[in-house]
């Protein structure tokens, strides 16, 4: 197969002298027995992985979705760490940067709830019992993405405890600080009076929301725009709304398809979607509007 590095190692005109193609025709003849797109994108593994249960016309629609969910979960993750990373190192303008690519992509995961949401209640019915107890609650990627941006709950990992490689990645993103955490690591930094309780918490713990990040949160909003904090704190806004908008259109088409019947995986459904969608992520972020 054609590396990467191969595919760069030649100049423009020398590929096309070499190919002996002319104008600005697209290059059309490759070495070996792929193409470098195939090559660098994995299209051939990609493609073989998608194995629908059923002859139902829908399913394919509700399988690919889920595979895509997956792979923006990933991308997340990826990003949210990054940011982390920024922020313990007080990169705040980089972070800034990547916080509003991140908030893209969860428009762009939360777009997939737009085509989930044309299959009818008898298309989804068609194929649903081949799901088993199979749910998307069971996604260790979903709940490591949970977990970097501050929703820890210990409990939720143990459906991936018997898995080898994913419990320890699972288990890791845990144990890890949030985005949440390394923010207020920065306030606290800048002259923020953020209590040692809360800077020194056991980070595999929910969050307990403290009235001094609150007073801190609010303080910073009445300098106004300008400042480097102000503009993290509303990059930090723009992706606790976006993953509320996430899981609320995740309730209504829930909603749309199945009605109030349980979940797959043994959840109420509906309900237990409904307590989900209520919850905020970093919790001074909007209570401290309140104050000002």
């Amino acid at each position: 197969m054609t590396t990467l590095d191969e595919g760069c190692s030649t100049s423009g005109p020398e590929r096309t002298g070499a190919l002996g193609r002319p104008g600005d025709e697209p290059l059309l003849v490759f070495p070996g027995r792929s193409t470098p797109y195939i090559d660098y994108q994995s299209i051939d593994v990609l493609l073989s992985l998608h194995h629908p249960r059923s002859d139902a016309p829908a399913e394919p629609t509700f399988y690919v979705l889920g595979q895509v969910k997956e792979l923006l979960f990933q991308l997340l993750y990826m990003e949210l760490c990054t940011i982390r990373g920024l922020l313990d190192g007080d990169d705040l303008s980089q972070a800034v940067w990547t916080l509003r690519r991140t908030r893209r992509v969860i428009e762009l995961l939360t777009t997939t709830w737009n085509v989930l949401g044309t299959l009818a209640p008898t298309e989804f019915n068609a194929f649903r019992e081949h799901l088993g107890q199979a749910s998307g609650f069971q996604s260790y990627m979903y709940r490591m993405l949970e977990y970097v941006l501050g929703n820890k709950n210990a409990a939720l990992a143990r459906p991936h405890r018997r898995v080898p490689g994913v419990h320890e990645q699972v288990q890791e993103a845990l144990k890890a600080p949030s985005v949440y955490d390394a923010a207020l690591g920065v306030l606290a930094r800048r002259g923020a009076d953020i209590p040692a309780a809360v800077l020194e918490r056991d980070v595999t713990e929910p969050y307990p929301a403290h009235p001094a990040v609150e007073r801190a949160w609010a303080d910073l909003y009445r300098a106004g725009p300008g400042d480097a904090m102000f503009e993290l704190a509303e990059a930090l806004m723009d992706i606790a709304e976006g993953f509320g908008r996430w899981r609320a259109l995740h309730l209504l088409t829930v909603e749309r398809i199945i009605g109030t019947k349980p979940g797959t995986g043994g959840t109420t459904g509906v309900p237990w979607l409904r307590r989900a969608s209520e919850q905020r992520l970093f919790p001074e972020l909007w209570s401290a509007r309140t104050l000002l």
